[in-house]
């Protein structure tokens, strides 16, 4: 089993979302995260209105922070390429910021309602 942690942008969560469900992977997690890249924040990235001039203004590097979304989902090894290559389908741009997808082996995962135990607590 594997552990796929992909972030996104927060305007891709509904089609990054619809797009597993038909694939056949309903569960995951979802959190709001606040981070940057290489580009230091992207000041288009947000839906918020600037004063007129302020991209013009010297010194503006781009935000602090950029908000994201972190989607985290458990899979069995034999799905992770199809899994993976659906949040890239949907999620690349082309763009700076378009995120990334992180891979981890998992060791175990027990269900605590059922006591269930590896692949059968996933599915």
């Amino acid at each position: 089993m594997k552990e796929i942690i992909a972030i996104i942008r927060p305007k891709k969560m509904g089609a990054t979302r619809d797009a597993l469900d038909k694939l056949g992977f309903p569960g995951l997690t979802a959190v709001l995260v606040l981070g940057r890249g290489k580009q230091h924040g992207i000041a288009g990235e947000v839906n918020v209105d600037l004063r007129p001039g302020v991209l013009a203004m010297g010194g503006l590097n781009g935000m602090k922070y950029v908000p994201k979304r972190l989607l985290a989902m458990v899979v069995r090894d034999s799905d992770v390429d199809a899994v993976a290559q659906t949040i890239i389908d949907v999620n690349q741009t082309g763009e700076i910021g378009d995120g990334r997808i992180f891979i981890c082996p998992i060791e175990s995962v027990t269900r605590i309602r059922t006591d269930e135990e590896g692949e059968k607590a996933i599915l």
